[in-house]
């Protein structure tokens, strides 16, 4: 085994490491994470929230046991594999060692670190793109049309991942018609691979259509929720902080693919970059929607670099480029990461967070999204086991982090729903409900209980989340007791017209 091989390997179980060390174990997993892992429990072709992949995973995960260690052991391994294959870019562009190592910081100590850290179509979303790019580069040193058919497949497991992968295909389009490229439009084997690629996504196209395409009302949706809170100068700003250790690798392989010789034949990915941040931005994208732009122009900023600083002063900037990654990594560690309790976070007061709701809090709300749920759970499986199992007990929540979160943690096999997302596709009506549980958010005035008792013999209130921290601070739980209604019945009409708003 060779010294570059060695390297690799060190970095491989660094980033494996960092991963599991950068979460304090006082937080539970978050929000999106328990709707992912009880997709494995209702598999499909497609999901209202997102395409099936995450649920393939997900499956996997659940045959190794749900513990977290797996549920965190994905993500992290989707992260090595990106570092793994900007590693491989670099070797196919004839970087050095140097560049080989200086690539590797900046991917191991980036905002990947954070992407990574979550159970999320993100981390795979990024190795997708990043992988489809060094199949692109592959094409272009070799034009074997065997890349193509790769570079196919790539895309669909991609878009079965996460439909943001089609902005990468919308910015790199022109940029290969404006460039001597576009010569690829002329390769017949081009549009066999986009027919192999078409038929792999034909499945989820088939699921959106019979469901009435809910990825419209998805994304109508999150447009009127959280996209319309998103500001273009925070997203150029968010791009320059996700790798600011690299700004400088990447920076310069803008200048490369300009004037770098060597780099003439790849020149069009920098309109590919320009073109696509546009798009992003036209559409107020998401600030880490882009994240999976970067790590190949990491590649080839640290090839162009390893090769202009071999001579004269220059060579004294070498280690200056290997540190940045480093240095940044310091304040990144005390801002960015789960790593420190949630009051010793708030107490500090280092920097506020904007939540999707547009307003500015103490704490992130990936953090905030982290805690109350193993205590929500617990308090659900105390009140559900004062029934009789010969009565059937419908724990229905407001939304889908409270319905994952009992189901993943609970002690007693409980399979709670809601009307939110996927949750009211798995609601089983073939049960007669006699008692209701019910999940509710925090209300000033809730009247929930004025509301519902009157259909039921008894009822009380349980508290709920009462760790202030949390998102989900508040949210409390009713009991009804022996249904004096057709509970079925008015969960038919809510179902209704939940889908009929959906279209």
């Amino acid at each position: 085994m060779n010294k570059k091989t060695l390297i690799l390997i060190g970095f491989i179980i660094l980033k494996f490491v960092l991963q599991y060390a950068l979460i304090s174990p006082e937080y539970d997993l978050q929000r999106d994470e328990y709707l992912h892992l009880d997709q494995a429990n209702h598999l499909a072709w497609g999901y209202l929230s997102v395409p099936p992949v995450t649920s393939w995973f997900s499956y996997i995960i659940l045959l190794l046991g749900n513990s977290v260690f797996w549920v965190k052991f994905f993500p992290a391994l989707f992260g090595t594999l990106t570092l793994l294959v900007v590693w491989k870019t670099v070797e196919l562009l004839k970087g050095n060692l140097y560049a080989s190592i200086l690539s590797a910081l900046c991917i191991v100590f980036s905002a990947l670190l954070r992407i990574n850290m979550l159970y999320q179509p993100n981390s795979f979303d990024v190795l997708c793109w990043t992988t489809f790019y060094y199949i692109l580069v592959q094409y272009v040193t070799t034009e074997k049309p065997k890349w193509l058919y790769i570079g196919a497949v790539v895309f669909a497991f991609g878009f079965l991942n996460k439909y943001n992968i089609l902005f990468l295909l919308i910015g790199l389009l022109p940029a290969l018609i404006l460039s001597k490229q576009r010569k690829i439009f002329t390769e017949k084997k081009l549009y066999f691979s986009l027919i192999l690629g078409l038929l792999l996504i034909l499945p989820n196209l088939l699921w959106q259509y019979n469901n009435h395409f809910p990825i419209v009302h998805h994304m109508k949706e999150l447009a009127e929720t959280q996209l319309i809170n998103v500001n273009r100068a925070d997203f150029l700003k968010e791009q320059i902080l996700f790798f600011i250790g690299a700004f400088f690798v990447i920076l310069s392989s803008f200048y490369a693919l300009l004037f770098y010789k060597p780099f003439e034949k790849y020149k069009f990915f920098f309109a590919s970059i320009v073109f696509t941040i546009l798009v992003f931005m036209y559409f107020k994208a998401k600030d880490y929607y882009a994240i999976g732009l970067y790590p190949i122009y990491i590649a080839f900023g640290s090839v162009f670099l390893s090769d202009v600083l071999q001579n004269g002063w220059k060579r004294f900037l070498k280690p200056v480029f290997i540190a940045l990654p480093l240095l940044f990594f310091i304040p990144m560690y005390f801002l960015a990461f789960p790593n420190k309790s949630p009051e010793k976070i708030v107490a500090e007061k280092l920097e506020t967070h904007r939540w999707e709701d547009g307003k500015e809090h103490d704490l992130s709300q990936d953090f905030a999204d982290m805690l109350g749920w193993r205590e929500l759970a617990r308090k659900t499986d105390s009140v559900y086991a004062l029934f009789p199992k010969s009565e059937n007990t419908l724990v229905l929540c407001d939304n889908y982090g409270q319905a994952g979160a009992i189901n993943y943690y609970t002690k007693k096999g409980i399979k709670a729903v809601s009307f939110n997302a996927d949750y009211v596709n798995w609601l089983n009506l073939n049960l007669y409900y006699t008692n209701l549980i019910r999940v509710k958010e925090f209300e000033e005035k809730s009247n929930e209980f004025k509301e519902t008792s009157p259909f039921f013999q008894s009822a009380f209130k349980v508290d709920g989340i009462t760790n202030k921290y949390a998102r989900e601070f508040g949210t409390t739980i009713f009991v009804f007791t022996k249904a004096k209604v057709n509970i079925n019945k008015r969960l038919e009409q809510e179902i209704k017209e939940e889908k009929n708003y959906e279209d």
